[in-house]
């Protein structure tokens, strides 16, 4: 970035300027003052370049307005607002951005916001559609005659079964800010089996996303140790929906926490990013003919193969991570499938679907 004051600049070059020096928070809101530290430093000229600053500040919120309908550049007081008495601060809204409008951009907004549409909380959708309606006023028309912009009228999304549960956007907010800065965080957490919440301290760690539910992982307050193994005992999953309240704290998480062996990846190479019982198993199945047909096109794994065993029967074997989630899919394959290997995930299926018969028989 160019040294030379603003002033100097054409018009053109003095807006871009601006634009790039404005904060853009409310709590960092800069007075005309303040930026003539770096618009003018010519003294003998000093009102007539905070002037010209006045009319830049003007100029730039009309292009604002005008060309990206958006009301980004503040002041405070409001603009049109008598500020007799007061001093004029200004910031740009931190939502804003000069965006590079093109039909794919546009195209990746229309496909994330069909996509969404029943799996993310509706405080996320919200987000998204207003992404959406910003740039729709920008190029609409354009955009809806160009190829990409026809698809939209030919997707749409099916919900969920169940729908995504609500999440407190201050909470989020709070979990943002403590992995951002590596900081500790306090919650306020709902146990399904308790009564009431409990209050506690966690590391944080990252944010999973399964189904259209979102956990936060992280560990319990722990000693550092050399062993890696007795630091992934204090390893916790938490429901994000459950924690009623969040509070970024001072400290800093401990340096053992941004290990190698603790990224999310290896965590989720562990199993203990969901409910596990026991890493890799060698799962065999026998699975009716016509219903392994969508295990050729969505497999269980990359080792899975499939044998014919009769005109009615095949055998499917695949290198599997033994979790809750492959529990409930084998239970609701239910008279389509048959654990083969291992016995301990055999007699847990077996136990699941002769328990649910008892509740339709009785």
């Amino acid at each position: 970035m160019s040294t030379h004051p603003i002033a100097t600049y054409k018009k053109s070059a003095r807006l871009f300027a601006l634009y790039q020096r404005l904060p853009r928070s409310k709590d960092k809101a800069i007075s005309l003052t303040e930026l003539m530290n770096v618009y003018g430093n010519n003294p003998n000229h000093y009102a007539n370049e905070r002037k010209n600053l006045e009319n830049d500040l003007t100029s730039l919120n009309q292009i604002f307005n005008d060309v990206f309908h958006s009301d980004a550049l503040m002041r405070l007081p409001a603009w049109g607002r008598n500020i007799s008495g007061q001093t004029a601060r200004f910031y740009i809204e931190p939502s804003f951005s000069i965006d590079v409008i093109n039909e794919q951009t546009v195209f990746f907004w229309q496909m994330l916001d069909k996509y969404t549409a029943n799996y993310l909380p509706t405080s996320f959708k919200q987000s998204i559609s207003e992404k959406l309606a910003q740039l729709d006023r920008q190029d609409k028309t354009s955009f809806n005659q160009s190829r990409l912009g026809q698809w939209q009228n030919h997707l749409i999304t099916l919900p969920s079964i169940v729908q995504a549960p609500k999440l407190d956007s201050d909470v989020l907010a709070s979990i943002h800010q403590a992995l951002l800065h590596n900081k500790q965080l306090q919650i306020s957490y709902q146990n399904k089996w308790r009564n009431s919440p409990t209050i506690r301290v966690i590391y944080p760690k990252g944010l999973i996303f399964i189904d259209n539910m979102i956990y936060l992982t992280g560990f319990n307050p722990t000693s550092d140790h050399i062993g890696d193994n007795v630091l992934l005992k204090a390893h916790r999953n938490f429901a994000v929906n459950r924690i009623e309240a969040a509070e970024v704290t001072e400290q800093l998480v401990p340096d053992w926490v941004v290990r190698n062996a603790f990224t999310l990846e290896n965590l989720r190479k562990l199993g203990k990013l969901e409910l596990n019982n026991g890493l890799k198993i060698g799962l065999v199945l026998k699975v009716q003919k016509y219903a392994c047909q969508h295990l050729y096109e969505r497999p269980l794994s990359s080792t899975q193969t499939i044998t014919v065993i009769d005109d009615t029967w095949n055998e499917v074997r695949a290198t599997v991570a033994n979790t809750q989630r492959l529990q409930d899919w084998l239970v609701s394959m239910s008279q389509l499938a048959v654990v083969i290997e291992p016995n301990e995930l055999k007699a847990v299926i077996l136990e699941r679907l002769e328990s649910g018969m008892k509740l339709y028989t009785k």
